[in-house]
């Protein structure tokens, strides 16, 4: 067997109520070592980023056609407004002036009656905007929900080799930043975006319709806008990108030194675990910095460039006055339709920066789901329900990449109730013996057999069922001791679950516990020790009473005494099951 087990690291912390992650050590599997993070080089395709997320949005069309028609309505009530608005100027001017000059009067009565129909058209807008941003609330929040929801089920699809090639902190900021990124920047960007586009669209015809050449004077300096926000946004892209990558890789840095503490401390790698979350930090503060300060440029810009508009329109629209070929009321509604104009514009420059920080999370996002999956079951694939316990490596040839062979050639016949212990020096890959047993991964060459049935056709969960674990590194989750012990078989009585910790030589610790079985253990359970967590884990594996057991370093950590009792417990368990014990020391 080649060495496949080096550079092997402690297990990290796993989700958030999990308070120890053990997992099968082994292989480094094909990406690397565990815990090694994503390659920093990564295509950045934004127009596939957002196809897939657009076809994703395809699930909720209607209430996005919804949000879509009532963003058109509200921004169509508010583009007529000023036209309207404009006519009471105009009666309010022209009063004035007939009262000053020919003793006339001001026909107030007709000014409140546009007035009132002004309040009504913007009270109508207003209702159109509350219920659109409503629907698109249950739009974003429905595909946050679904999102992670893929994500979660996706995670029981994937091949064991991808989490032993990537950090967790990197999987943990997919489901939560960048889920939670992707939601609220759609939220922002979809009303508020139909919305800008329909009040651009709508103030330019309706300045037309007033005057053509103010509306060339206010128009003339939109190619430089334009200009402006492609630049910033095409040099902007690469650090929203590199912001969204980093901040999964500084996640994962802090979570994995906050787990290994007490290892940090005890080797004295303060300085080092500072220095390399500071690098780290560095980057994502530079990018989230650059990206920002670039977005930000946009609005600041654009409003200069559209005061420049303003001020063309003023004068021009004041010799237009003088000459009376435009009204008061025209010209103060122009105004408002320049200002309507050029503020949907700022709108749509910040939102894209929302929207390329969308796209980064929507990559990420997409591509994690669409990571290759462990092979499916076969159609034909058998339930074998409880085995008897044979079990039969026949020429089996293995490597977790193709140019690491660490199986070469291996047959084992075991009968059912022997105890096969596999022993080796570090990185010899007695655990990846195991693994192939449990199909997280399959053999390259030859078969391995349960009672002769080939286990790639069994099912994975069929076949599954019929292990019991014991591992080096417990795993434990935050909930009662009772809770951890039941794991392996939900519906145990509270009597079985006391016969399994009294084998397992938890009974007398847990009695000492406040609350004893209904002790609840803490966030990192480190109110229990090392090798009473270990206590406990036997205790679940002698509650599943799997006719196939793997022992894998099950008593490294507990003390003489306390392992001499176990092994005899684990003798009693072990009559009539298969065992595979995984250990340094012959005894």
């Amino acid at each position: 067997m080649a060495d496949s087990e080096k550079n092997k690291k402690p297990s990290q912390a796993g989700r958030k109520e999990s308070v120890r992650r053990g997992g099968l050590g082994g292989g480094p599997g094909p990406g690397g070592g565990p815990g090694s993070s994503i390659p920093t080089e990564r295509a950045k395709d934004f127009r596939g980023a957002m196809k897939s997320l657009f076809k994703y949005l395809g699930r909720y069309k209607a209430g996005i056609i919804l949000v879509v028609l009532l963003a058109l309505g509200g921004a169509s009530f508010n583009v007529i407004g000023p036209k309207i608005s404009g006519k009471a100027v105009t009666l309010l001017f022209d009063g004035l002036i007939s009262k000053y000059s020919e003793g006339g009067a001001i026909d107030f009565e007709k000014i409140m009656t546009i007035l009132i129909g002004l309040l009504a058209l913007y009270g109508v807008a207003a209702l159109f905007g509350i219920v659109s941003g409503v629907v698109m609330s249950g739009v974003t929040q429905k595909t946050g929900y679904e999102l992670r929801t893929s994500i979660s089920e996706k995670i029981d699809r994937m091949p064991m080799k991808y989490f032993e090639s990537r950090s967790v902190g990197d999987v943990l900021s997919c489901v939560t930043n960048d889920v939670d990124m992707l939601t609220q920047s759609l939220s922002q960007i979809m009303s508020s975006t139909v919305s800008a586009i329909a009040s651009i669209v709508g103030s330019v015809v309706m300045m037309l319709s007033i005057s053509p050449l103010m509306t060339l004077i206010a128009l003339a300096l939109l190619p430089v806008s334009a200009a402006i926000i492609a630049a910033i946004t095409k040099f902007s892209q690469k650090y929203f990108y590199t912001q969204q990558e980093y901040l999964g890789k500084i996640n994962g840095q802090v979570e994995e030194t906050i787990a290994g503490q007490g290892v940090v401390r005890l080797f004295n790698h303060e300085g080092d675990s500072r220095e390399t979350f500071a690098e780290t930090n560095k980057v994502l503060y530079s990018s989230a910095w650059k990206s920002q300060f670039f977005t930000g440029l946009m609005f600041p810009i654009i409003n200069f460039i559209g005061n420049l508009g303003y001020v063309g329109v003023a004068i021009y629209g004041g010799i237009l006055a003088f000459k009376g070929t435009i009204t008061v009321g025209d010209i103060q509604a122009f105004i408002q339709y320049v200002r309507n104009f050029t503020q949907p514009i700022g709108m749509i420059s910040q939102s894209i920066g929302q929207l390329q920080m969308m796209a980064a999370a929507a990559e990420r996002v997409f591509e994690f789901l669409g990571e290759e999956e462990e092979t499916p079951d076969a159609e034909d694939s058998v339930d074998i329900g409880i085995s008897g316990g044979n079990v039969k490596f026949e020429h089996v040839r293995f490597g977790y990449t193709e140019d690491k062979v660490v199986i070469g050639d291996l047959s084992i016949d075991v009968t059912s109730g022997d105890t096969v212990a596999i022993v080796g020096p570090t990185g010899a890959g007695k655990t990846t013996l195991v693994k192939l047993l449990m199909r997280f991964y399959d053999v390259d060459a030859g078969a391995i057999t349960v009672d002769g049935h080939d286990i790639r056709a069994i099912r994975r969960a069929s076949l599954r069922k019929n292990f019991g674990m014991v591992l080096q590194d417990t795993w434990l989750f935050k909930g009662t001791i009772r809770d951890n012990i039941k794991y392996g078989k939900p519906d145990a009585t509270d009597e079985e679950v006391k016969e399994a910790a009294k084998t397992a030589n938890a009974h007398r610790f847990i009695k000492t516990l406040p609350g004893g079985y209904d002790y609840v253990l803490s966030e990192e359970a480190d109110d229990v020790s090392v090798g009473q967590k270990q206590l406990l884990t036997i205790a679940r594996a002698v509650l599943a009473d799997s006719p196939i057991l793997i022992l894998d370093e099950a008593t490294s950590s507990v003390d003489t005494r306390s392992e001499k009792l176990i092994q005899k417990a684990m003798n009693n368990l072990k009559k009539g099951r298969t065992s595979f014990v995984i250990a340094h020391r012959l005894s």
